[in-house]
């Protein structure tokens, strides 16, 4: 029941019904955790990992004057720190973004249902592979696109993940982040994120009125984020066939 989401339709990591009945078997407590509240400090020693039922949260470093950086955001259906099972701490801190609720999986159970298991750890090694993977486009968002085109790659990004899981229907999602949050994410000021987004509606691309996001154009918006959903590694591409021939 709680797995269901987990990485839906990605290649390679098709659970079985035992090894969704084992993971699910390995989680120790379901927790319930307010806004803007840090789960894990970075340089603490992990003993669990977290996989996200509901909500938002994310990745973050602050440095020495209290300003943060956010590296990585995740939502439902994924594992947030699985890459803290062999490293046992983190280089980074987690922390929600909105009310949330998590599963948290002890290392001793992972442990236990892994070491006689070697095809459920590649699935498990794969998601993090992907982690990987998002992090790169997020580097290249921040370092090479300009501030519109930043928050059309990430609302395409976060839109395909949101339809992997069924909290999308490819043109229409919930999302419940402020513009300051989505400034921290794309890497720009307040001001520009709302000028963005001014822009990205004036062009007919897509709209957001308080949490609720509207793609009108998902093809344009694509090409407007230099969006390529492949390192997502999703089964479906979220792109109709007349929108994979617009992009062409």
């Amino acid at each position: 029941m709680f797995l269901d989401r987990f990485l839906a339709n990605r290649r390679g990591v098709d659970l079985t019904n035992e090894e969704r009945s084992l993971l699910e078997g390995a989680i120790s407590e379901i927790r319930s955790v307010e806004p803007r509240r840090t789960l894990i400090e970075a340089g603490e020693k992990v003993c669990a990992s977290t996989y996200l039922l509901e909500g938002i949260l994310s990745r973050f470093i602050d440095d020495k004057k209290g300003l943060r950086q956010l590296v990585a955001v995740h939502v439902p259906g994924e594992f947030v720190d699985l890459h803290a099972y062999p490293m046992r701490e983190l280089d980074h801190s987690v922390g929600t973004l909105t009310a949330a609720t998590v599963a948290i999986v002890p290392h001793s159970a992972l442990e236990k249902i892994l070491n006689p298991r070697p095809e459920l750890a590649r699935k498990l090694w794969f998601s993090t592979l992907i982690d990987a993977a998002m992090h790169r486009a997020w580097l290249f968002r921040v370092g090479r696109l300009d501030a519109v085109g930043r928050i059309a790659h990430f609302l395409c990004e976060i839109n395909a993940r949101l339809e992997a899981v069924a909290l999308s229907d490819g043109r229409r999602f919930v999302l419940a982040l402020t513009q300051s949050d989505i400034a921290e994410i794309c890497g720009l000021t307040t001001v520009h994120t709302n000028r963005a987004f001014r822009q990205l509606r004036e062009a007919g691309l897509c709209n957001m009125r308080a949490s609720l996001v509207e793609i009108e154009d998902l093809s344009a918006l694509m090409r407007r984020g230099d969006f390529s959903p492949h390192y997502l590694y999703l089964e479906q591409s979220p792109l109709s066939n007349k929108d994979e021939e617009e992009l062409k």
